[in-house]
C-alpha cells in the first residue's frame, strides 16, 4: 500500500510554516492517540502515520528533500528510522506527553529531571540612587543586601557532615522532584512533598541551616556603574542572588538606577540641556554668558544681540557620554528673556523713552508689529 502525502496526513498546505504544522500535529495527535481510543485497530497506524508525516515536515533540510523528492527521498532509511511504535513523534511515547508539550512541563524539570531549575535561589532586586554627575562619569558604590546564603557549616549541601554522602534520592519520587497521579486520561504531575522538588533528602540534617543549605546574612556588595547610565537602567550581578538549596545554582541580583534631578542640567539621552535667563539689556545688545559643563568645565558661550527666549546654542561633543562608547552628546544653551523688575525712578523713564521712540521709530520689534499688523488686517475684514 502506498504512504499518503506528508501533507494530506497532517491537513495542511504545501505553504504551512513551523506553527501551522504543529498546531495541525498536536490536534491529530491528540485524536488518533491510542490511549485514547482502545479497541480502535485504526488508531495505531494512524498515529503512526501522524508522527512519521510531522518528524519530516517539521525539519527544514528533510522538508525540502520530501519536496522535491517525495517519499523516494527516504527510501533507504525511511523517515526517522527509530519512529517505530510510540517514540518518533515530537512528544514521546505516552498521551501524558502530548498534555505536557501542550500545556507546558509543569515545574519545568521535563520528563525524568533530577530537579531541573528547582531549588535555584530567587532572582532579587534592589535600587541605587546616583547623581547625575555620577551618571555622566560612572561610579562604585556598595550595597547591602540581606538575603540567603550557603551555609557554611554545611557547605551548602544541608547534611550535618558536610558530605555529598549525607545527601540521598528521594525514596518518594526516585530522584525526579516530581510525583505523578493518573486522572482519567491526564497524567497530573506535582511537586515531589517529601523532598520539596529537589529530588533529594537529608539523613542527618545540618543544625546551623536545618538542611535547607543556606542561612541568612546581609551580605555588602561592590557595584560599577558604568557611564553613561540613564535613569531606569538595569544592571544584572549573575549569581549574586539568594543562595540555592543545598547547593542548587544562585539566583540573580538586579540593581536598578535611579538618577536624581539635577539644580542645572536636564538630560535629553546623550544630550544635556541648560536654561540661561538673560537680562533684557543683555539679549537686546548681545555679549557672552559663562555656563557650567556636565564634565566640571566652564564653557563661553557668544550671545548674539537680539536673542529672544527660546534661542538655543549648541556646544558640540559637550554632552553625556555614550554607554560603553568614546562618544560624547551635546549641550544645548537655552535662553530666556527675564522682563525687568522693581524698576527705579530713572530706570522707568529710561524704558518710557525707549518704548516711545519705538513706537514712532518702529523696526525695533519686528515679531511684535508683524503680529499686530496681523491683528488689524483681521479686524479690518470684519468690519467689512
Amino acid at each position: 500500500m502506498s504512504k499518503r502525502d506528508y501533507y494530506e496526513v497532517l491537513g495542511v498546505g504545501r505553504d504551512a510554516d513551523e506553527d501551522a504544522l504543529k498546531k495541525a500535529y498536536r490536534k491529530l495527535a491528540m485524536k488518533y492517540h491510542p490511549d485514547r481510543n482502545h479497541g480502535d485497530k485504526d488508531a495505531e497506524p494512524r498515529f503512526k502515520e501522524l508522527n512519521e508525516a510531522y518528524d519530516v515536515l517539521k525539519d527544514s533540510e528533510k522538508r525540502a528533500a520530501y519536496d522535491r523528492f517525495g517519499h523516494a527521498a527516504f527510501e533507504q532509511g525511511g523517515p526517522g528510522s527509530g519512529g517505530g511504535g510510540f517514540q518518533g513523534g515530537p512528544f514521546g511515547g505516552g498521551f501524558e506527553d502530548i498534555f505536557e508539550e501542550m500545556f507546558g512541563r509543569f515545574g519545568g524539570g521535563g520528563r525524568g529531571g533530577r530537579g531541573g531549575a528547582t531549588g535555584r535561589g530567587q532572582d532579587l532586586r534592589t535600587q541605587v540612587e546616583i547623581t547625575l554627575e555620577e551618571a555622566f562619569a560612572g561610579s562604585k558604590t556598595n550595597i547591602r543586601i540581606p538575603s540567603s546564603v550557603s551555609c557554611e557549616a554545611c557547605k551548602g549541601t544541608g547534611a550535618e557532615d558536610g558530605s555529598a554522602a549525607g545527601v540521598q534520592t528521594c525514596g518518594t519520587c526516585n530522584g525526579a522532584g516530581k510525583v505523578r497521579a493518573q486522572q482519567g486520561f491526564f497524567l497530573i504531575e506535582r511537586t515531589c512533598p517529601t523532598c520539596g522538588g529537589s529530588g533529594r533528602t537529608i539523613k542527618n540534617p545540618c543544625k546551623i541551616c536545618h538542611g535547607a543549605g543556606r542561612v541568612q546574612r546581609e551580605r555588602t556588595l561592590n557595584v560599577t556603574i558604568p557611564p553613561g547610565v540613564e535613569d531606569g537602567t538595569r544592571i544584572r550581578l549573575t549569581g549574586e542572588g539568594e543562595a540555592g538549596l543545598r547547593g542548587a545554582p544562585a539566583g540573580d541580583l538586579y540593581v536598578d538606577i535611579a538618577v536624581k534631578p539635577h539644580p542645572i542640567f536636564q538630560r535629553d539621552g546623550s544630550n544635556i540641556f541648560i536654561r540661561v535667563p538673560l537680562r533684557m539689556t543683555q539679549a537686546a545688545l548681545g555679549g557672552h554668558v559663562e555656563v557650567p559643563s556636565i564634565d566640571g568645565g566652564r564653557a563661553r558661550v557668544t550671545i548674539p544681540a537680539g536673542s529672544q527666549t527660546g534661542d538655543q546654542f549648541r556646544l558640540r561633543g559637550k554632552g553625556f557620554s555614550v554607554l560603553r562608547s568614546a562618544a560624547r552628546g551635546d549641550m544645548y544653551v537655552q535662553v530666556s528673556v527675564e522682563t525687568p523688575q522693581n524698576l527705579t525712578a530713572r530706570q522707568r523713564e529710561l524704558l518710557e523713552e525707549f518704548e516711545t521712540e519705538a513706537v514712532t521709530g518702529g523696526k525695533t520689534s519686528p515679531e511684535s508689529e508683524g503680529f499686530f499688523a496681523k491683528v488689524k488686517e483681521f479686524w479690518d475684514g470684519l468690519a467689512r
